[in-house]
């Protein structure tokens, strides 16, 4: 029984003697590595979650692909559906032109009629300016218009006071502008 003794008392003696070196070994090259091995498992780990993200969405893809191999006729209906898409948006758009064209000859149709009233008007010697704003009166045929008195001035209020002048500089505010200085720059 001696002899069994003695080979289990010598074991422990080479496990702890192992384990001394491992934890040496292991110890001195956390110390000196340590900061790099830790970065490069951060590094890894993001890695992998990019590359698992990456392989999930291919194996879908590669699923769905294989659905619409097996589906045909969900295929079909998705096409019919992207046509019928396609073709309300193209009612919708020629409907819109149709509009705009509308609009375009209405507008035409405006210029030539005041054209046409322009020009008869020059012949029976009215003024033709419409652009005032008012409605041109309609008296009579004949050059009676020397007869009218001219309008003065409107009763409209004046943007500003009577004492502004914009090159004095003077109420305009706060901000004032003033020229820069001429000749060379001073620099360097």
């Amino acid at each position: 029984m001696e002899h069994a003794e003695e080979p289990l008392s010598a074991r422990p003696a080479l496990e702890t003697e192992g384990l001394r070196f491992l934890h040496v070994t292991v110890g001195s090259l956390l110390a000196s590595y340590g900061w790099y091995i830790l970065f490069s498992c951060i590094l890894l780990y993001i890695v992998i979650q990019k590359l698992t993200v990456r392989l999930r969405a291919l194996r879908q893809r590669q699923l769905d692909q294989a659905e619409a191999v097996l589906e045909p006729d969900a295929v079909v209906k998705r096409q019919e559906a992207l046509a019928a898409a396609r073709l309300r948006m193209q009612e919708d758009l020629n409907a819109q032109v149709e509009k705009h064209k509308e609009k375009l000859r209405q507008l035409e149709e405006e210029k030539r009629r005041q054209k046409i009233e322009m020009w008869d008007s020059m012949q029976e010697g009215r003024s033709y300016r419409r652009s005032t704003g008012r409605p041109q009166e309609e008296d009579g045929p004949g050059p009676s218009t020397s007869s009218v008195t001219p309008k003065g001035k409107s009763d409209k209020k004046p943007l500003r006071g009577g004492g502004y002048n914009p090159l004095t500089g003077e109420g305009g505010g706060t901000c004032s502008w003033r020229p820069g200085r001429r000749g060379p720059s001073s620099g360097g």
